[in-house]
């Protein structure tokens, strides 16, 4: 899939402006062999700061720490941006929002995104930060679930709305039918079904659901549940996972250069908060609960850790859209069979439903400040769970 290619005129106006004009801008040398800055030029002045809006995909948690890091932290005003991030829930559908004017970029998971750009909502994907999947079915082990093949038979939980999609293409790739050879059962999102039995396998988070089921006493034990409790089947190991959090914008308004050089300042401080929350984990779970996570500070700290397993390490620099990953992404929600025997896609996202234009951009003003945008050298910490995740 070829990356949709903006102006090249407009691409020059976002990055010599970046360079010369975003507040707190400092000298230095960009490594993407798509953009070099060998000079910073003087920050200039920022008089009035750009107002923009994000769209999350749910509630306040770790899985946005970067945003709300580059809100607390000043890189959004050092770009003389004044960023509201609003925050999501279960009926909430960012790309629509997004389509609909009511915010500047959303964060969306990309076969989602993509069911409704094929709907005819022009919206672009430019910045994938999450490079990996984070879905996981997570079954007791007296279940003997290791693989997707082993759901057949089984009670298979799911989320709907859109989160279900890695499922489908997993039974597709093992060669059941969702409609005949599993019982497909509407989860809530938390693990109680799993926890009282009613489920065989509940889809989970890495960075949520999972740390709930480790956060919950064994009545056997009266200790924590452990992971040796658990058989876990991974979407990314079973080949099936597709892209998650990216940013969308507003196709329309790509043609605009004003908005262009918003974007990239956008992509470019949203980036450096997720660096700083890669180097700074424990400072992140305190941001997150301090902007009202109803989750407890031990579950953000675990959160935490496992959203930056997402992102880091990332070879081409953060926010850069793999084209095989894509392609991938793409394949599955045009080949994973639903229970009516539908598909997510029905034809091939055209050229123009990814650019990695503006990340580019963005990934040169923050090599040129000095900012590590690849993450080569990240480890994840160790994190201790406690009891209810507090």
């Amino acid at each position: 899939m070829k990356t949709k290619s903006l102006r090249i005129a407009l691409a020059g106006v976002a990055v010599m402006s970046l360079i010369a004009g975003a507040c707190g801008g400092s000298d230095g040398a960009a490594t993407q062999d798509t953009a070099t800055a060998e000079t910073a030029a003087p920050a200039a002045e920022c008089v009035t700061p750009t107002p923009v809006k994000l769209q999350l995909q749910w509630f306040t948690q770790a899985q946005f720490a970067g945003y709300y890091a580059a809100q607390d932290q000043g890189f959004y005003t050092e770009q003389c941006l004044d960023v509201t991030i609003l925050e999501g829930a279960v009926d909430i559908s960012p790309q629509t929002v997004l389509a609909n004017g009511e915010a500047d970029f959303a964060i969306s998971w990309v076969s989602k995104a993509l069911a409704s750009r094929e709907g005819g909502a022009d919206i672009v994907n430019i910045a994938q930060v999450f490079q990996r999947s984070g879905t996981l079915q997570v079954s007791f082990k007296d279940k003997n679930i290791t693989t997707a093949a082993d759901f057949k038979g089984k009670n298979i939980g799911n989320w709907g709305y859109g989160n279900e999609f890695e499922i489908f293409a997993a039974l597709t790739k093992a060669g059941l039918d969702p409609a005949k050879d599993v019982k497909l059962v509407q989860q809530q999102f938390d693990m109680a079904g799993l926890l009282a039995g009613d489920i065989d396998a509940a889809e989970a988070m890495t960075y949520n659901e999972y740390a709930q089921v480790l956060e919950a006493v064994n009545p056997k034990t009266k200790a924590l549940y452990t992971a040796d409790d658990f058989n876990v089947v991974s979407y990314e190991a079973e080949g099936v996972g597709m892209l998650q959090d990216a940013i969308w914008a507003d196709g329309k308004r790509l043609s605009d250069a004003a908005y262009v050089d918003t974007a990239t300042k956008f992509v470019a401080a949203s980036l450096q908060g997720w660096a700083f929350c890669r180097d700074n984990v424990s400072a992140c779970r305190d941001i997150v609960v301090s902007k009202g996570s109803k989750l407890g500070a031990s579950h953000q700290l675990w959160q935490m850790n496992e959203v930056n397993k997402l992102i880091w390490p990332a070879a081409g620099g953060a926010g850069m859209i793999d084209a095989a990953a894509w392609e991938r992404t793409a394949s599955l929600s045009q080949s994973a069979k639903n229970l009516e025997g539908g598909t997510v896609l029905t034809k091939a996202p055209d050229a123009g439903a990814y650019t990695n234009d503006i990340v580019t951009a963005a990934l040169a003003l923050l090599n040129a400040k000095g900012v590590d945008t690849t993450g080569s050298a990240y480890m994840p910490e160790p994190v201790t769970l406690a009891e209810g995740g507090n």
